[in-house]
């Protein structure tokens, strides 16, 4: 019930957040528009003919949401052109999406737009990406006369209605055959690039609330592989884990920055938003500091460590450059990525040929990276025009390598962890009877003096039992070795089978073991020893469909005198108890103080 309430609750509001955003934006223009009316100017030149021509759909009843169409611009050199000086440019024809590059800051823009329906239209011009300006200007005009403007600083974008989370909105209205002029003045901080947008009411509200889902989606994914591996780094240490860490977190805030998520959450522009431009340095350095620690450069290669840590230098130089006058830092920021692209992707090749394992999986991440990269930059340097890819490359290239890194450190981690299951192979091996499988005489001393201590000082007592199998030459004489081999085999499971864990089952060589009972007096230590016996001498080995063996044992048994004897001491009583139950016939148990 709560969850259906709470369901319809958030449909309704989304119901009067479109309905109501078309109805303020026009508002927020009628005010602007009265405002302005006692500032009409009369212009003297009238625009040439050739002006781009937008024309809108025929009837009212069509929906408008152009997306492309043509325009004119004219770059401002000087960056300080009046309205008046800028209508009498020469402006060059494009798309109404264009990377013009870094020489570009100060930029205008026009075209006509013209309703050949036979009624009014409202029409909302937009500019998606204000959120990377410096400031932002719209000017209406039929050709003549300057009707009306708009100026959005987004250095005090306090109530200004022209802005809308990160998206410059100016809505006008044109009578039915009516044909207007546009102009568009953008200053960039540093890349100059931007779109244009021709939409109803719906179609403008539309592209507002859904502006930000990709860019969110992508912040979304990051942060939690920085959760997940800060949380490996608390429990496993390992610096590759907080290095990539650290690189997510600025490429988060490059993602959310570069792509408005973090203007239309946090409403941060100018100045401000162009402060954490920083992370475009930040996240190339914690990418080199985790190739040098998931590759192990300093100890194991030399030469491509120096490259890294001479691109890693430039890049912290750069970084502290930004901390001081980003706007000028920035300027070299798309060469500084192009070098660190080549000198990353050169030294990923180099460690590949080498033979690292994970070098491969490093150059098809980095190779997505490094790709959709190389296509961002040639974008923001005005080289490539403007689509989602390119426009996007740099969130794209670093969503791909993440995912890669991550799988890296997933993939190290099984590589440990088979490491470490060789290594506790090797060590099982070593501390074991290759036949029977059970502990070695060497493991079982160490292992029995470790736990004599631990008994004295905890007060638990500790028996001892060695026994062996009843004339088993006789046995291999007449049977043969192999089932010789299967009578210690099986033995070895009855013995597994008899004790606990904490106990320890050793083959002292031949037809000779010993057991260690943990926490077992004399008195208990007799009782397995004959269950043990009796289970022995009940079990019969299947020579063939129609003949079976059997064997018997004999078995001596102590208890350690704990602080008074070694582990040596009590094996030498428990054997002498051994040879006095083989004198007294075998397959017996004899038990010695």
């Amino acid at each position: 019930m709560v969850c259906a309430a709470a369901v319809f609750l958030g449909k309704l509001i989304g119901w009067l957040a479109l309905a109501v955003l078309p109805m303020l934006l026009f508002a927020a223009t009628a005010t602007a528009t009265a405002t302005a009316a006692g500032q009409v100017q009369p212009e003297p030149t009238i625009e040439a003919a050739s002006l781009p021509l937008v024309k809108l759909p025929e009837t009212i009843k069509q929906p408008l949401a152009l997306d492309r169409f043509t325009i004119s611009y004219w770059v401002d050199s000087s960056g300080q052109a009046s309205f008046a000086e800028a209508r009498e440019q020469s402006y060059n024809n494009s798309p109404n999406r264009v990377s013009l590059g870094t020489s570009a800051k100060s930029t205008w823009v026009r075209f006509q737009v013209v309703n050949p329906a036979s009624a009014e239209r409202d029409v909302f011009l937009q500019f998606p990406h204000a959120y990377h300006n410096k400031s932002l200007g719209f000017y209406e005009t039929d050709g003549k006369r300057l009707l009306r403007k708009a100026v959005i600083d987004l250095n005090a974008p306090e109530d200004n209605p022209y802005l809308y989370k990160g998206a410059g909105v100016f809505s006008f209205q044109l009578a039915p055959g009516e044909q207007k002029t546009l102009y568009v003045h953008s200053v960039s901080y540093s890349h100059q690039w931007f779109e244009l947008q021709l939409l109803d009411a719906f179609h403008s509200k539309q592209a507002l609330v859904s502006s930000y889902t990709d860019s969110a989606l992508m912040v979304g994914i990051l942060i939690a592989l920085v959760i997940y591996n800060l949380l490996l780094y608390f429990f496993a240490s390992k610096r590759e884990n907080i290095f990539y860490s650290l690189y997510l977190v600025s490429a988060v805030i490059w993602i959310a920055l570069s792509y408005g998520l973090l203007s239309g959450v946090f409403e941060v522009y100018g100045d401000t938003a162009l402060q954490f431009h920083t992370s475009l340095m930040a996240f190339p350095i914690f990418l080199i500091l985790f190739m040098t620690e998931i590759f192990k450069t300093k100890l194991h290669h030399p030469i491509e460590h120096k490259f890294l840590q001479a691109m890693l230098a430039l890049l912290v130089v750069a970084f502290v450059w930004s901390l001081f006058d980003i706007q000028a830092a920035l300027q070299p920021a798309s060469s500084l990525a192009a070098l660190m692209m080549v000198v990353t992707l050169s030294v990923g090749i180099s460690l590949w040929l080498k033979g690292e394992v994970l070098a491969r999986y490093f150059l098809i991440g980095h190779g997505f990276f490094v790709f959709f990269n190389a296509l961002a930059v040639l974008y923001y340097k005005g080289m490539l025009g403007f689509h989602y890819v390119t426009s996007h490359g740099v969130g794209i290239g670093i969503m791909l390598e993440a995912l890669m890194l991550a799988f890296i450190i997933a993939y190290r981690m099984k590589l440990l962890e088979d490491m470490k299951a060789v290594q506790e192979e090797l060590k099982l091996q070593a501390a074991t009877d290759p036949l029977t499988r059970l502990y070695n005489r060497r493991f079982f001393y160490a292992e029995a003096d470790y736990l004599l201590q631990r008994a004295q000082s905890e007060h638990y007592p500790v028996s001892i039992l060695t026994l062996d199998i009843d004339r088993f030459k006789q046995v291999n004489d007449t049977f043969g070795h192999a089932i010789g081999d299967r009578i210690l085999q099986e033995l070895a499971d009855i013995l597994k089978g008899s004790v606990r864990e904490s106990d320890i089952v050793a083959r002292f060589g031949g037809e000779e073991f010993v057991i260690l009972l943990n926490k077992c007096d004399f008195r208990a230590a007799s009782k397995l020893a004959e269950q043990i016996r009796v289970a022995v001498t009940k079990h019969a080995i299947e020579l063939s469909a129609s003949e079976t063996m059997s064997f018997t044992i004999s078995i001596g048994l102590t208890e350690v005198l704990l602080g008074k004897e070694q582990i040596d001491d009590a094996i030498h009583r428990a054997d002498l108890a051994l040879y006095s139950a083989k004198k007294a016939g075998r397959n017996r148990v004899e038990a010695r103080a």
